[in-house]
């Protein structure tokens, strides 16, 4: 008769010191068992080891066990087995299949809070996590710092009851608890994005360019009105456009200089950048702002294409007026699928970012869509939203983790 399969789970737990798994594991290769999974966590110096495996048809299972238990006692460990049947490995086998979503959690601090209400959605979907994993540094318990971040992602598996309740209850939360939630599809598309495209005011810059024209040319209420009208989506772009730059006129050019000098980078900006070029990533403006100073941070931040307004000069001063195609909204769109054909690279492996109305059709059009800090329209009708941290948390979603941006 054909002796049934032993399988056997192994946690194994205790503070973490060099060279704990090979002396397991040399156990285990002694008796050439094999390896069905494995997983090993170690949070604050205590280490978490689980070993799933499956005992060869020549051996039994007794001797690996004493053994196993002798050297986990002789390092100062606890350690549990389970036997695990054939059927339940099977059935466990066959989740497998299942469709697996990536859950970001942003946040300045994170709290006990923020945890508990997105796992009960978790729970309540019918999801598993598989995977808890800190992308953020540690943070001293004192810390004090403005920028501090602690941002930590779930790998789940299953099939969601609703994925438009989760983005829902997601939103609520956030806004409740002080912390960004990002939902995504863990497909082989959001591991290969390849080119990000920014809105420029109050995305890249907190500052709004024409509102700084505007005030050097005595005109900052009358400009400001019209921009806020403009950002809710309560006026044409183009229109508001053309009555902003018509106020303008006879404005002298070497301002612009001045007010290019002294834009305020947006949070996160210069690191996000330059983790973004070391990894080979392409970056462009979309901008319905203005050519020089898309250029300005063009050269400030090694940005590879810059899309925007040009305004027209004569004798050394703004006529009121503007030069070609305005950059608008559907424009945004349009250029980002340009640039997507020009990389070879399917949309689905494109982020925009953006904060205003007019940045809602390239959101909606990339894979990743980002509202950021943006009006409450905009983060209702966006795929996705960052409001607690800076420019940089666009990494986290990406996956990659604070050694990997680092760079200094």
């Amino acid at each position: 008769m054909k002796r049934k399969k032993e399988i056997i789970l192994l946690n194994i737990s205790g503070e973490d010191k060099p060279g704990l798994t090979t002396s397991l594991t040399n156990i285990l290769a002694q008796y050439e068992v094999n390896i069905l999974d494995i997983g090993q966590a170690v949070i604050h110096e205590d280490l978490g080891l689980g070993i799933l495996f499956e005992v060869s048809e020549s051996a039994e299972s007794s001797p690996i066990l004493k053994d196993v238990l002798f050297k986990a006692y002789e390092l100062g460990l606890n350690i549990k087995f389970t036997p695990i049947s054939e059927e339940k490995y099977t059935e466990w086998v066959s989740h497998q299949g299942k469709d697996r979503y990536i859950i970001t959690l942003l946040s300045r601090k994170l709290t006990a809070v923020q945890l508990a209400k997105v796992t009960k959605v978790i729970s309540d979907q019918d999801l598993n996590i598989d995977i808890i994993s800190r992308l953020s540094g540690r943070i001293p318990i004192n810390n004090k710092t403005s920028d501090a971040k602690s941002v930590v992602e779930f790998s789940v598996r299953g099939t969601p009851k609703n994925v438009e309740a989760i983005k829902k209850e997601f939103v609520d939360i956030a806004q409740e608890a002080g912390v960004d939630i990002a939902f995504q599809v863990d497909n082989i598309f959001r591991r290969n994005r390849r080119l990000i495209c920014f809105d420029m005011d109050s995305t890249l810059i907190q500052a709004e360019v024409i509102d700084e024209l505007a005030r050097e040319a005595g005109v900052y209420d009358k400009v400001s009105e019209i921009t806020e009208a403009a950002m809710r989506g309560d006026i044409d772009f183009k229109e508001s456009f053309v009555q902003r730059v018509a106020l303008l006129k006879g404005l002298d050019e070497s301002v612009m200089k001045r007010i290019a000098e002294n834009l305020p980078l947006t949070e996160g900006a210069e690191r996000l950048f330059a983790a973004l070029k070391k990894y080979g990533y392409k970056t462009a403006i979309l901008s319905g702002g203005f050519n020089y100073f898309g250029n300005y941070l063009k050269n400030k931040l090694g940005i590879d294409y810059v899309f925007s307004n040009e305004l027209e000069i004569a004798n050394g001063q703004l006529t009121g007026k503007h030069v070609g195609e305005i950059v608008d909204g559907a424009k945004k769109a349009e250029l980002l699928k340009l640039l997507a054909f020009k990389e070879d690279i399917h949309l689905d492996q494109v982020i925009a970012v953006g904060d205003g109305s007019n940045d809602l059709p390239m959101l909606q059009l990339a894979g990743l869509g980002i509202a950021f800090h943006a009006k409450p329209k905009v983060k209702e009708s966006a795929k996705h939203a960052i409001s607690e941290i800076g420019l940089d948390a666009i990494l986290y979603l990406l996956g990659f983790r604070d050694r990997e941006i680092n760079l200094k």
